[in-house]
């Protein structure tokens, strides 16, 4: 027996419809459970409950979890929609019910964004007790070896001390304004809005280019801007492994 879990968590597991999209449906009345109309927060039992949408009966047993990695644009919205119209990474990717992304990497900054239809794991992944590194490469200048130096002392922004595991500066390519090119690279265990340019800014640094090129197992490789793969057994199985997985389906 799979045992009960809320309706709308059903509907989002078995690759109906994300879960804003299953609370729609369900407050809409067009969802029925064993010709009952819904409620919200509804708990069924996908291995023993009829559930029907608008009439037609749907399978609710649980899937196998999707997982993508993106190599996300510079200038694309991590966001299914924007109202400005803005690129989002959902026009890089295949139109999969339930997929969701697992962090948040802002417009201006590219790199590795991990997707699955894997609720329970995406908020596991990004939950600040599970401590998964994220490392990111920024192209900046200014002092970036001394700005290293005193990152590993210990940075505090305005929302509280960053979580820091190694911070390191190598020589880059060109130049601007008189002064080189670094590449600054920070390992991070957090994931906070705009940290690593915020970082940077109180050390002293300027941000050309940002990307996020690892989280947690997963490595960005040499994906190509704006392309996408699906994740190897191997790549899912380190993910089950940091989170404390087992079977690898949807929770």
């Amino acid at each position: 027996m799979t045992g009960g879990m809320r309706i709308q968590r059903a509907l989002a597991r078995a690759g109906i419809a994300s879960r804003r999209k299953a609370e729609a449906l369900v407050q809409a009345g067009r969802v029925r459970v064993n010709d009952s109309v819904a409620q919200i927060g509804q708990t069924v039992d996908p291995e023993h409950d009829r559930l029907t949408i608008d009439g037609e009966a749907i399978d609710i047993t649980p899937r196998e979890a999707v997982w993508f990695v993106l190599n996300k644009p510079t200038g694309t919205m991590t966001t299914r929609r924007d109202p400005r119209g803005r690129p989002t990474i959902f026009e890089y990717l295949p139109d999969v019910p339930g997929l969701t992304y697992v962090g948040r990497l802002d417009l201006d900054t590219e790199g590795l964004l991990l997707l699955t239809t894997d609720g329970t794991a995406a908020h596991a992944l990004t939950h600040p007790s599970r401590e998964v590194e994220r490392v990111y490469e920024a192209t900046v200048t200014g002092d970036a070896p001394a700005a290293a130096e005193r990152a590993m002392k210990g940075v505090t922004l305005e929302d509280g001390p960053v979580s820091l595991v190694s911070a390191r500066a190598s020589r880059g390519e060109g130049g601007g304004g008189g002064r080189d090119n670094w590449i600054f690279e920070v390992v991070l265990t957090e994931g906070r809005k705009r940290e690593v340019r915020r970082l940077c800014k109180a050390l002293g640094l300027y941000v050309q280019r940002l990307r996020r090129t690892r989280f947690g197992p997963i490595q960005l490789g040499d994906l190509a801007p704006g392309m996408y793969r699906e994740l190897s057994d191997r790549e899912q199985k380190g993910i089950r492994r940091l989170i404390g997985g087992g079977s690898g389906a949807e929770g």
